[in-house]
């Protein structure tokens, strides 16, 4: 079975770096079988009811601005896979949520930006799907563990946000790590190591400066998508945690 991930995608710039982590997921490919397709929950892409992105061939959107000139010149052209975004939405149907296909929108930098470190030839069809930050912590577990059966289809399934996210507290001169960061992380690996699903549900009030960590919560919604699809093993493990501008986590989690 493929196990599914959660990777922290950063600042857009994340793609033109060089560090532990963006060499994690450049070398991802060659530890990981090459799956059939991918499946990824942007942080990025916000909507009240499930969307399946399935463009024929997906824009790269740059929703951002301020950044390098070279991030506007990159493109990822991913192909999708019609028949496994019909696919999802059967299984979102079974289980009584609703869906749409929206079959024009591009891949935000949530998306492409890391697709691009982890398989930049782009020869993957993709399948993007949004988040609702008005469910509850339950039901966006829920809406991964649906899509479980998809790993036996060697699908990847990734969510794509991250755990510790709050542009107002970022150092940008720091080298070092805030330790409310590092506790809130720290929290957060005890209960995804333990499966602990009633802590994780209510991090907000259990977690240590979980205000600080997780002003808002659509960055945080990913992880807990990413954990859902591995509801039948139940077995995660912490690949990497780093930190840039003092705070801002970048982590990756695998799920079984």
């Amino acid at each position: 079975m493929m196990p599914s991930y959660f990777f922290a995608h950063g600042a857009p710039s994340i793609v033109l770096e060089d560090n532990e982590y963006t060499q994690l997921l450049k070398k991802f490919k060659e530890n990981t079988p090459k799956p059939k397709a991918i499946v990824l929950f942007s942080a990025h892409w916000e909507e009240a009811a499930q969307t399946i992105g399935a463009a024929e061939t997906f824009e790269t959107i740059y929703d951002f601005g301020g950044f390098q000139e070279e991030l506007y010149r990159m493109t990822y052209p991913a192909q999708t896979d019609r028949s496994l975004a019909g696919q999802i939405q059967s299984l979102f149907a079974k289980q009584g949520i609703q869906s749409v296909i929206d079959e024009k929108r591009g891949l935000d930098h949530g998306a492409w930006a890391v697709l691009k470190l982890l398989y930049p030839e782009a020869d993957i069809p993709v399948v993007a799907l949004s988040v609702n930050r008005y469910l509850t912590n339950e039901q966006q577990y829920q809406i991964g563990k649906t899509l479980t059966e998809l790993r036996e289809q060697d699908v990847l399934i990734i969510g794509s946000g991250g755990t510790v996210h709050n542009l107002r507290r970022l150092n940008w001169r720091s080298e070092g790590i805030d330790p409310w960061a590092e506790q809130f992380d720290s929290w957060l690996q005890s209960k995804l190591e333990a499966w602990d699903t009633e802590a994780l549900f209510n991090y907000r009030e259990l977690a240590p400066y979980a205000e600080e960590a997780v002003p808002t919560n659509e960055h945080f919604i990913p992880l807990l998508l990413a954990m859902g699809t591995g509801d039948a093993n139940r077995q995660a493990k912490l690949l990497h945690r780093s930190y840039q501008y003092g705070n801002l986590s970048l982590s990756c989690w695998q799920f079984h």
